[in-house]
C-alpha cells in the first residue's frame, strides 16, 4: 500500500565544511520546525542539505535569515508500508510508467508499520498518479 503526493524540500548548497549540518539543523530547530526527512551529500567542494519539514515556510525563512540561499524543489512524498518488497514495488511501478528516479531517500525502524520515502523524478506528477493506483 502506497500513498503519494507532491511536496517541497528545503535545500541549501554551501561550501563543504565541518559543522554545516549542525548549523543548518540548529537554525530550523530554533524556529520549532520538525524535520521529517533529511538528506545530505557532497558534490566536489560543496555540500547539499535537503530537508522535508512540517513547516517549510518557517524552515526556509530561518535559513534565509542566516544568510543561506534556499531552494525549494518539488519532491514526491510516499507513505509506504514498511515490509519486504515495498521499495521494489515502488521502483517497478515507476519503471513501468517510464518515470526516472533522480534521487531517493528513506529509512525505517524495525517495528514501524510505515515509512516515508522522498524522491525526485523526471515527472513528479506522473509519479504521484502512478504510485496512487
Amino acid at each position: 500500500m502506497m500513498k503519494a503526493q507532491t511536496g517541497k524540500a528545503v535545500e541549501v548548497t554551501l561550501p563543504n565544511e565541518m559543522g554545516l549540518l549542525r548549523a543548518v539543523t540548529r537554525a530550523v530547530a530554533e524556529k520549532g520546525v520538525n524535520i521529517l526527512s533529511a538528506a545530505a551529500w557532497t558534490k566536489g567542494q560543496e555540500a547539499v542539505i535537503s530537508l522535508v519539514t512540517d513547516d517549510n515556510l518557517r524552515a526556509a525563512d530561518a535559513l534565509r535569515a542566516k544568510g543561506y540561499a534556499v531552494r525549494e524543489p518539488e519532491v514526491v512524498l510516499v507513505e509506504l508500508a514498511h515490509k519486504p518488497g515495498m521499495l521494489e514495488s515502488l521502483a517497478n511501478k515507476l519503471w513501468k510508467a517510464g518515470v526516472d528516479i533522480r534521487h531517493l531517500n528513506t529509512t525505517g525502524l524495525a517495528g514501524q508499520e510505515k515509512t516515508l520515502v522522498v524522491l525526485g523524478t523526471s515527472d513528479n506528477q506522473r509519479a504521484v498518479v502512478t504510485l496512487n493506483v
